[in-house]
């Protein structure tokens, strides 16, 4: 069935401001996208026509935003939602190898629920990162590359190692910290091949501010678990799906056609579509 009629879940609650882009972006591919309230998952307070279930779902996003205000720490307030309400019916999601992909501030939620790095099985668990105030210590907001440089993310393995996506970054809290020894745990995640994304500076050499907006450790970006079907990254790939969203489409080549978050996303629905 390729990409039309996978189910996507855009899994929002108040503060999350970026799921009509993913929205208009997963349907622009073909998918059938469909922005859901936590509470229509918990069946807290909806009627009964608009109550959903995860396991009616393909593939669940957790979009961008400042989702409950941002309070506590980025992302982890939501997390505590979803684990208390709906925790149980989302590692079986996960164990079942449907994709879960958080982007921005989904980045922060699936790294607080522990699904990111993650461990084998699916299980939430005690966080093993944490996304902290960038270095700057103020909002970036700009466009940033970064590089896929091969590794475990199945969606990806069609793509030259090398190869360079041009999204932009709008954060205050994307520093990645991980735990324990940084150093060795960032070893293992290289080794296991769950970085996702580096920042890079626009020839692809080594990221320094602001090409590296926060400051995340060994230049990363995003991450995936050990099996690949749960990923997340701070960069927004909704907001550079059509070249019209491109900072130098009045310079070079027009508005028409589309950039590389369209180049990303279409190959994390191709994958979601042969996963199902």
């Amino acid at each position: 069935m390729g990409r039309r009629n996978l189910r996507a879940a855009i899994l929002s609650i108040e503060g999350s401001n970026c799921d009509e882009e993913l929205r208009v972006a997963l349907a622009d591919l073909g998918a059938r996208p469909e922005i859901v309230s936590l509470k229509q998952l918990e069946g807290r307070d909806v009627v009964a026509d608009e109550r959903r279930h995860l396991e009616d779902y393909d593939a669940l996003f957790v979009p961008g935003g400042f989702s409950a205000g941002d309070y506590v720490r980025a992302g982890a307030i939501f997390a505590a939602r979803v684990r208390a309400s709906i925790g149980p019916e989302l590692e079986s999601f996960v164990r079942s190898g449907r994709l879960v992909g958080g982007i921005c501030n989904g980045f922060q939620v699936v790294v607080e629920l522990g699904l990111l790095p993650g461990r084998r099985g699916g299980r939430l668990g005690t966080p093993e990162a944490v996304l902290l105030t960038n270095d700057s210590g103020h909002f970036e907001c700009r466009p940033t590359f970064v590089r896929w440089d091969g590794g475990a993310f199945p969606a990806l393995q069609g793509v030259p190692p090398g190869t360079r996506f041009l999204m932009p970054s709008a954060h205050a809290e994307g520093k990645l910290i991980l735990s324990g020894d940084p150093e060795a745990h960032l070893r293992e995640l290289e080794r296991a091949g769950q970085v996702l994304f580096r920042w890079v500076a626009p020839d692809g050499g080594p990221a320094e501010y602001p090409w590296n907006p926060n400051g995340s450790i060994g230049n990363v970006a995003g991450l995936t678990n050990p099996e690949g079907n749960v990923f997340g990254l701070m960069p927004h790939p909704e907001r550079s799906y059509f070249r019209a969203q491109a900072p130098d489409w009045s310079r070079h080549g027009g508005p028409a056609g589309y950039g590389d978050g369209h180049r990303f996303l279409e190959a994390v629905l191709d994958h979601a579509a042969r996963a199902r």
